[in-house]
């Protein structure tokens, strides 16, 4: 594995992450409280990126790469949590709704998952959510980083508001794909599921809790998806308009 404990310091450590997002912040006399955590998220995912592509240059195939950045995903992935505070807080500018579902369902994702069916870590469908969540938050973290410089790029604001057209059916197939490719291992296990009789009287199948979760995308994926292409036309409208009237 590319980032075993051994290894997990220097450059590539949450310590230096932490180093180099404060230092950087310090020189320019902001507040560590919300800069410092926009540039740590974004040093974060990049640590996923160049683990990843790493890993494909060193294997030559891309299957089984989740292995090369299973720890700082489950490590990264689990510290998103404090994403809904800074909402909450408006350190980042987020819905706090919309970002404790995010966070939420990739936590459930990586832990209930990808961690506890180890038979489907190797599947192709992981790799696609993996690649398709690292991208789209490097791409949201620059578009935070220039915004707190004052110096926003036009590509950034592009990406931001247009590859998520790809990316977002992208992750959630690959999603949908790995919970349906738990499902038969699940059901053979009996994995978190209680059955009756039970002092407490209470049962649960998470077999079929994982068949509800699959469902409840139905209705909720559109509504995120319809409200990021609304959210497309109001920005990248108003960009084409201030270039006009410059």
């Amino acid at each position: 594995m590319l980032f075993e404990d051994s290894k997990w310091d220097g450059k590539y450590s949450l310590a230096g992450v932490s180093d180099l997002a404060g230092g950087w912040s310090r020189a320019r006399g902001w507040s560590c409280s919300g800069s410092c955590g926009i540039y740590q998220s974004l040093l974060r995912w990049l640590v996923i990126a160049v683990g990843l592509v790493r890993a494909y240059l060193a294997k030559g195939s891309y299957h089984s790469l989740y292995y090369s950045i299973e720890k700082p995903l489950k490590f990264f992935q689990t510290g998103a949590l404090l994403e809904i505070l800074h909402c909450a807080l408006g350190i980042v500018p987020s819905s706090v709704v919309l970002t404790a579902f995010q966070v939420m369902s990739r936590v459930f994702l990586t832990w209930a998952v990808t961690h506890s069916v180890k038979e489907v870590q190797s599947e192709d469908s992981v790799l696609l959510f993996v690649v398709a969540w690292t991208i789209t938050e490097i791409i949201r973290y620059s578009f935070y980083t220039f915004s707190l410089l004052n110096h926003l790029p036009y590509l950034i604001k592009w990406a931001r508001y247009t590859l998520f057209i790809v990316l977002y059916p992208m992750g959630v197939s690959g999603e949908l794909l790995t919970i349906y490719a738990a499902l038969p291992f699940v059901r053979q296990s009996g994995l978190y599921s209680i059955s009756l009789p039970n002092k407490y009287n209470f049962s649960f199948d998470y077999y079929t809790f994982l068949i509800l979760v699959m469902i409840s995308y139905i209705p909720i994926f559109p509504q995120l998806y319809f409200h990021m292409l609304h959210q497309r036309r109001k920005v990248l409208s108003h960009s084409e308009e201030h270039k006009k009237s410059e």
